[in-house]
């Protein structure tokens, strides 16, 4: 599967067409490092499998953070992680797995984990809002780019959130489209749906994802 693109309306591409990304980091609302791309691969990040609802994940953290929730070795590739070992002993993938299953259980609404961002500027302050939405809580493309002063941005948000690596830690599946409608999502619009389900929320139905290769960033 495709990670997900930028499913807003057609005038809200258009508006992002002449939007600047802008720099600068966020801190988020949690504990967060970030880095820019290639800075962090010298070390060698470990990765534990699990099962859950939604299908397998890979959790990969590198040093003493949680840098990728991904949906399997295919996407973790995509992203770019460089290799990483296996390590079922991990404290930060150990914690992670815990913290996952009581969110897939009920028993967990929001997580509290060591995060290392690894990507652009721009990039790190979507997904340091994308913390901001809180379980249950759902907001569309233009609300995010707002959010982060740059109303015209739309499509920088899109494909930044398209970006995430830390699926469901980092809730990109709470963006939906500008119609209310489910957009692309990395583990596809069922396990969106799914996710979006479990906190309680129901989407539009949604429309149609073509898989497609992750794109670079914007």
């Amino acid at each position: 599967m495709g990670r997900g693109n930028y499913g807003g309306s057609a005038d809200e591409a258009d508006e992002a067409d002449e939007a600047i990304a802008g720099t600068g980091t966020g801190t988020g609302t949690g504990k967060v490092a970030t880095a820019g791309p290639g800075t962090a691969t010298a070390i060698t990040a470990r990765h534990l499998d699990i099962n859950s609802p939604v299908g397998a994940l890979r959790l990969v953290a590198r040093g003493d953070a949680l840098v990728a929730v991904t949906w399997g070795p295919a996407d973790q590739r995509s992203l770019g992680l460089g290799p990483t070992r296996p390590d079922a002993n991990h404290p930060v993938l150990i914690a992670t797995r815990s913290q996952l299953a009581g969110y897939f259980a009920g028993d967990r609404r929001h997580f509290d984990l060591p995060l290392a961002f690894e990507g652009t500027p721009f990039q790190c302050r979507v997904w340091s809002a994308l913390l901001t939405l809180a379980f249950g809580q759902t907001a569309r493309y233009r609300d995010l780019a707002g959010q982060l002063g740059q109303p015209r941005a739309v499509r920088a948000v899109g494909a930044a959130n398209g970006r995430n690596p830390l699926s469901i830690i980092v809730p990109c599946h709470r963006l939906i489209g500008a119609d209310g409608s489910l957009t692309g999502y990395a583990g596809g619009l069922a396990a969106k749906a799914w996710l979006l389900a479990h906190e309680g929320v129901t989407p539009m139905p949604a429309q149609p994802q073509a898989s497609r290769p992750r794109k670079p960033p914007l």
